[in-house]
């Protein structure tokens, strides 16, 4: 099966809903901490991603709740969410593994 890489921001969010079910400013709140405060989700992308994710079936809806008159909206991962994560990870730790490996053998050879 060949999947296409993720692009970081929906690894983090579905990194983010792996811990539980979230609304929208818990993932973007998440997001910014799994990435150290690099990547900060604006509103209006996260929106737009999450429609995206929940067509391709990678996460859905779990409950909405009403909070000073607006709703919120709680989103969990799917189990094929999860199966995707999880690949992605195994990827991603694949090619770090490479790298690491040639890092060293480069510094093992004394190599500039």
């Amino acid at each position: 099966m060949n999947i296409r890489s993720m692009q970081e921001p929906t690894f983090l969010i579905l990194t983010a809903l792996a811990a539980g079910p979230q609304h929208g400013y818990g993932i973007i709140a998440d997001v910014l901490r799994i990435s150290g405060e690099r990547v900060r989700l604006r509103a209006g992308t996260l929106y737009a991603a999450l429609e995206r994710l929940s067509d391709e079936g990678l996460i859905a809806v779990e409950g909405e709740e009403i909070v000073d008159g607006r709703a919120r909206r709680y989103y969990r991962l799917t189990a094929e969410g999860a199966t995707r994560l999880s690949t992605e990870v195994d990827r991603l730790r694949a090619h770090a593994d490479t790298a690491a490996s040639r890092l060293r053998a480069r510094m093992a050879g004394g190599a500039a």
